[in-house]
């Protein structure tokens, strides 16, 4: 018997400095603050949102660059071969050549019915929803790492509970021992504290499991490697401030939800941008002015170089006809004399050093209006305007239902807040009537007028009045940092 308590003893201490190793192991805290703060930097929807709002936001520039002059350059060079027209001279060549465009165009729109402006408008309405995403989606995150925190908080003082459970047990044990070594009870009270002991130790073990679950949840959402250690800072849980129910009531929270949270923000705006997208959808039914221009050369290596020129003569004499005319006694021809032109190929330096002059002589130049008015086009841009006008539609039913299930929530939570109190507050009653009968009954049991199977019983009683205490202090705790949460003031303990 004696080393069947000795055992049980051991196996106490055991689990105990189990747990005290663990803790003292991991020096580094983390409070909610720091959780939170990681968890929304690291988090990949997070990430995920804030590439999509970067996106959003190159989106915006570029439809602001849209609105000045569009300029490009171009040039382009080749060999030809057979028939083709030369560019420089415009006449059909079949002679092997290198040639050369070079080009420079721009143009801008003069009116398009506010088109670019409104696109403009849209781009930037869009990049501020998609920042609106991002603190959504952060907040959403913060609010279940504040619920998976206080999970490890509620479970590390289970797990003391059960601590403080065993060390009342080995009291009872000790004295137990005690009288029934001295005659005065019978070996069956002993085997029934030392039963009590068992499950209490079963009780440790499962507490100190549950308390290592919630950590690795915590650190899963923290996006954590599980095999680093971590541990939770513990705040004084009497000294996390609870606002009144006077500053929660919902109908006032539910107005001041509607201008900070995200969603809210985020479904006013894409109501906006969708009512900017129908005048841009309504420009494609008007006639666009668009002014543009360009600068052209070419050169061509098959220009050649006039060396002089060869007297054909006057053309061939036509019969019956004379061609010359007598003036004064002096005669003049009167057709045109004939000249053959003397060219010769152009060397290799001649080819470049005329590369400027050719560019210079083939430099052409032109700037026009052009009116774009659309008249028929399968119903395309009338379609897009009521397409449009649809998607306003949409976002105005998008936004309603999310302004309905906010209010809902807000409600909800305020109802659960309310229900969470009283059942913290009838738990602590509990506490206070089931500690007052385990001490009645432990007076009792050491003058040896209460069985220990009754010691026992009151002490589960005691013991499983606190876990609910505690399980329900969390709980009220939790859904009143929902309500702030709901007010826009964040998630702090």
């Amino acid at each position: 018997m004696h080393y069947f308590c000795s055992s049980m003893k051991s196996l106490f201490t055991l689990l105990a400095a189990l747990f005290v190793l663990q803790a003292q192991s991991q020096t580094e805290k983390w409070d909610l603050k720091r959780c939170v703060e990681y968890a929304t930097s690291h988090n990949i929807s997070v990430k995920q949102a804030d590439i999509q709002a970067r996106i959003a936001a190159v989106q915006t520039k570029l439809s602001k660059l849209a609105l000045y002059p569009s300029v490009s350059g171009n040039s382009g060079m080749g060999v030809r071969f057979g028939r083709s027209i030369d560019p420089t001279t415009n006449a059909f060549a079949t002679t092997q050549f290198l040639f050369q465009n070079i080009g420079l165009s721009g143009g801008m729109q003069l009116y398009n019915y506010g088109s670019l402006k409104n696109s403009v408008a849209v781009a930037d309405l869009n990049a501020k929803a998609a920042l609106a995403e991002v603190d959504r989606i952060a907040n959403d995150i913060s609010l279940n790492v504040a619920n998976f925190y206080l999970n490890v908080l509620a479970a590390a003082e289970q797990v003391k509970i059960t601590q403080v459970q065993i060390a009342q047990t080995l009291t009872q044990l000790e004295i137990t021992k005690k009288r029934v070594d001295a005659g005065a009870l019978p070996e069956l009270n002993l085997a029934e504290i030392q039963v009590q002991l068992a499950s209490d130790s079963s009780n440790y073990i499962a507490a100190y499991t549950g308390y290592e679950q919630n950590i690795l949840n915590l650190q899963g959402l923290l996006n954590l490697d599980p095999a680093v250690p971590f541990e939770v800072a513990t705040p004084n849980i009497s000294n996390i401030p609870i606002p009144s129910f006077a500053d929660l009531q919902p109908a006032m929270v539910y107005q001041m939800a509607l201008g900070t949270q995200p969603l809210q923000k985020a479904n006013a705006i894409r109501l906006e941008a969708a009512k900017k997208s129908v005048l841009i959808a309504k420009a494609g039914q008007y006639p666009t002015l668009t002014v543009g221009g360009n600068l052209a050369s070419n050169f061509s290596n098959s220009f050649r170089r006039t060396t002089g020129a060869s007297f054909l003569g006057y053309g061939t004499p036509v019969p019956g006809f004379d061609p010359k005319v007598s003036i004064g006694g002096q005669d003049y021809f009167v057709q045109s004399p004939m000249y053959k032109l003397n060219q010769t190929n152009r060397n290799i330096s001649e080819i470049w050093d005329g590369w400027s002059k050719q560019l210079s002589n083939n430099f052409g130049q032109n700037i026009g209006l052009n009116l774009s008015v659309p008249i028929f086009n399968g119903g395309q841009a009338k379609g897009a305007y009521d397409r449009a006008n649809l998607n306003v539609k949409s976002a105005e039913l998008q936004k309603e239902q999310a302004d309905i299930t906010l209010k809902q929530n807000i409600y909800t939570a305020y109802n659960n807040a309310t229900a969470a109190l009283q059942r913290f507050n009838a738990s602590t009653k509990a506490v206070e009537t089931s500690q007052k009968a385990y001490d009645f009954a432990f007076k009792r049991y050491e003058v040896g007028l209460l069985s220990s199977l009754d010691l026992i019983t009151n002490q589960n009683n005691l013991l499983r009045a606190r876990v609910q205490q505690l399980s329900n202090q969390y709980d009220y705790i939790f859904k009143m940092k929902v309500l702030e949460f709901y007010k826009g003031q964040g998630i702090t303990l």
